[in-house]
C-alpha cells in the first residue's frame, strides 16, 4: 500500500508517445520536480491536457522548449512565446477548449461519464468546427477541430464534449499520506485533482508528507484510490515556486 517512490522512477515508464494530465494554473501547483525528472528523460512526443503549457523556461515549457511535446490540450496559452511560435509555424499541435469545458472533460474521464452536453462554445468555431489545430508551413491550416454535435435543452443549444482521459497525470499537492490520500493548498486545488482522477495511472509530488490516519477524512481533496505513486519533496524542492506576474511596490 505504500506508493513512495523517487521522481526519475515515477516518470521512468512514460514513452514516446504517452498521453498527459498535468495540474497546475500558470504556475500555481504545477508539478515541477515531476516535469523536470520527466525532462531528464527521453519520452518524446508527448500529448498534453493542462489549462496551459507553463512559461518560457518553466513547467511543461522546459519540455516544450525541446520539443519533445507534439500535441496541447488546452484553455489558455498566453504566457509562451515559444508556444506561439511553434503553433504558428506548424510544429506543434493545439486543442483550445473554454477552461470549464476542460475541467469537466477531465471530471468526466475520471468518473467514467463518456460524454456532456453544454451551452459552452454554442454560435463560435468551437461549436461550427474549423479551429486551426494545426498549421501548415506556409500559414495556411493542415488541421481543423470538427463540428460538434448539437441538442437543444429546454430551448437552449448545447454541444456534445467527450470526456478526457489520459496514460498518466502528473500533479502536485501540499500534504499527502504513503496511501495517496491528497490534500491541496487553495488555488493550487484548480486542475490537480481533476487531472489525477482522468489518468490511468497518477504521480504526485508532495510537499508534506505524513503517515496514514494523519489526515483528518474531511480534509482529503483526493482519495488515495486515485493516486498510484507519491513523490516526497526536501523542502528546497518544496519551496521553489517561481511567481509568474511579480507585482511589486516601493
Amino acid at each position: 500500500m505504500n506508493k513512495v517512490t523517487d521522481a526519475d522512477s515515477a516518470v521512468a515508464d512514460i514513452t514516446d508517445g504517452s498521453t498527459l494530465a498535468v495540474g497546475g494554473f500558470g504556475l500555481c501547483g504545477i508539478p515541477t520536480v515531476l516535469i523536470r525528472a520527466l525532462h531528464r528523460g527521453r519520452a518524446t512526443d508527448l500529448r498534453v491536457v493542462s489549462n496551459n503549457c507553463g512559461t518560457d523556461g518553466h513547467g511543461l515549457g522546459v519540455l516544450l522548449a525541446d520539443h519533445r511535446i507534439s500535441r496541447v490540450t488546452a484553455s489558455y496559452v498566453g504566457e509562451n512565446k515559444e508556444f506561439a511560435r511553434q503553433y504558428l509555424s506548424g510544429e506543434l499541435e493545439v486543442e483550445l477548449i473554454p477552461q470549464g469545458t476542460l475541467a469537466e472533460r477531465l471530471r468526466a474521464g475520471g468518473c467514467g461519464i463518456p460524454a456532456f452536453y453544454t451551452p459552452a462554445g454554442v454560435g463560435t468555431q468551437i461549436a461550427d468546427g474549423g479551429l486551426p489545430w494545426r498549421f501548415a508551413p506556409d500559414g495556411s491550416v493542415a488541421v481543423a477541430s470538427p463540428p460538434k454535435e448539437r441538442r437543444d435543452f429546454r430551448g437552449r443549444e448545447h454541444i456534445l464534449e467527450t470526456a478526457v482521459t489520459t496514460d498518466v497525470a502528473l500533479v502536485r499537492a501540499a500534504r499527502g499520506d504513503t496511501h495517496g490520500n491528497l490534500v491541496f493548498h487553495r488555488s493550487a486545488r484548480n486542475f490537480n485533482p481533476l487531472a489525477a482522477m482522468a489518468a490511468t495511472v497518477t504521480v504526485a509530488e508532495v510537499e508534506e508528507l505524513v503517515e496514514p490516519g494523519a489526515l483528518d477524512p474531511d480534509e482529503i481533496h483526493l482519495p488515495g484510490i486515485f493516486v498510484q505513486r507519491i513523490v516526497p519533496l526536501i523542502p528546497d524542492q518544496a519551496g521553489d515556486k517561481t511567481i509568474e506576474k511579480a507585482t511589486v511596490r516601493d
